[in-house]
């Protein structure tokens, strides 16, 4: 029967040197950057100072001091009328005379009126005649409120006549009536109507009328 070859051990013997450890390799080098372009806008370099510039001297001399009396106070109270004195009086200006009065004939209103002014208020205002009978009556309109109430009454009116004989519509006004309120524009304008006989002047004339039922 033939031997089989042992198998060789793959074990390092006890004694072997261990093995130098292997250095990494180096790395690749950069590339360089790229020149930046050239800009055709030049900055001018600031000026510097120079360094051997002195400081400023400075004026260390103080001004010379005076001493200055204080001014005395004026005197208030009794001390400053006693030290004033008297005071002159002022006497009469011999150059002024006496204030000149006005006269008694320039400066008196003229209140009165003139003559001419008088006697032409006179002919103006109008002379009472009381009742005066009219040459043209326009009996009055019967209120129909009234008439369908039965109301009866009466209105006692004044009023203006002209030189013409025709009655002044804005003098006319109501003296009295009764009942009121009821007859009173009826009777305006019924003597508004009126005629009477001409005269000269204005005259000044009243009137009843009666408000009656038939």
């Amino acid at each position: 029967m033939s031997r089989q070859p042992e198998p060789e051990s793959t074990q390092p013997p006890a004694d072997a040197e261990p093995p130098a450890p292997v250095e990494p390799a180096p790395p690749p080098p950069l590339p360089e950057p790229a020149p930046l372009p050239r800009s055709e806008v030049m900055l001018p370099e600031p000026e510097l100072p120079p360094e051997n510039a002195e400081p400023p001297e400075l004026d260390t001399r103080l001004p010379e001091l005076s001493e200055v009396q204080p001014e005395p106070r004026p005197e208030t109270g009794v001390a400053a009328c006693l030290s004033a004195g008297p005071r002159p009086q002022a006497g009469p200006n011999p150059r002024r005379g006496p204030a000149p009065q006005p006269s008694q004939e320039s400066s008196a209103p003229s209140s009165a009126p003139s003559e001419p002014a008088q006697a032409e208020a006179a002919s103006n205002a109008p002379v009472d005649v009381g009742q005066v009978a009219p040459t043209s009556r326009v009996p009055p309109e019967y209120p129909a409120r009234a008439q369908r109430r039965g109301l009866e009454g009466h209105v006692e009116v004044e009023f203006v006549i002209r030189a013409d004989g025709s009655v002044d519509p804005s003098s006319i006004r109501v003296l009295s009536a009764r009942p009121s309120n009821v007859f009173d524009q009826a009777a305006k304008r019924a003597v508004s109507r009126w005629r009477f006989e001409s005269a000269e002047g204005l005259r000044r004339a009243r009137q009843r009328l009666e408000f009656e039922l038939r």
